[in-house]
């Protein structure tokens, strides 16, 4: 996905799922969880912990239940 589109994706109030082409998913409560860099996507997780992702590999956004999501 290009950047356009994340930002596109991530408007509204959350949760999202984020799925990556290695098949990992991102739980995202809400979008001030993600920063759309130039170059990454950092999506803060659990305690605080990043993830840096490239945003070619970002395959799919989409709304995620308050309940069920998981992060990997």
């Amino acid at each position: 996905m290009n950047k356009e589109l994340i930002r596109q994706q991530l408007n509204g109030p959350g949760p999202f799922l984020v799925r990556t082409s290695d098949g990992k998913e991102f739980s995202v409560p809400h979008p001030e969880f993600v920063l759309v860099g130039r170059h990454n996507l950092v999506i803060e997780v659990d305690k605080g912990l990043l993830d840096i992702i490239d945003p070619l590999h970002v395959v799919s956004i989409r709304p995620a239940s308050k309940r069920g999501t998981r992060n990997s």
